[in-house]
């Protein structure tokens, strides 16, 4: 049983790291150039922010239901409260490098 929950908790952690891969922000020199018809950084981080809240709804949920008596599925409540978790430390992680860039970017001359 330890290693299906391992094996599961891998499978969740590629899964996210694959969805912080498609979330990456890749610099714009030119955006004229390189930017997306209807892609903006804005509507990914509000993508971003409704998935993990999303993640965070559906782990309590489960563990509600499996608190209540309602479901048996305790292994699969504590998958949801962990992907929950990646995904809000993955969420901190994006805030902190955009914050970090914001700062450089009021640091430089004019």
């Amino acid at each position: 049983m330890a290693t299906e929950l391992a094996g599961a908790i891998q499978a969740d952690l590629a899964a996210l790291t694959n969805e912080a891969s498609r979330l990456a922000v890749t610099p714009a020199i030119d955006a004229a150039h390189h930017a997306h018809p209807g892609v903006s950084f804005t509507q990914s981080m509000k993508d971003a922010l409704a998935s993990v809240d999303q993640d965070e709804r559906t782990a309590a949920e489960r563990m509600n239901a499996v608190d209540s008596g309602k479901s048996d599925d305790l292994v699969g409540a504590m998958l949801a409260s962990q992907q929950a978790n990646l995904s809000f430390s993955m969420l901190l992680q994006v805030r902190n490098k955009v914050m970090g860039a914001v700062d450089d970017l009021l640091k430089l001359p004019v």
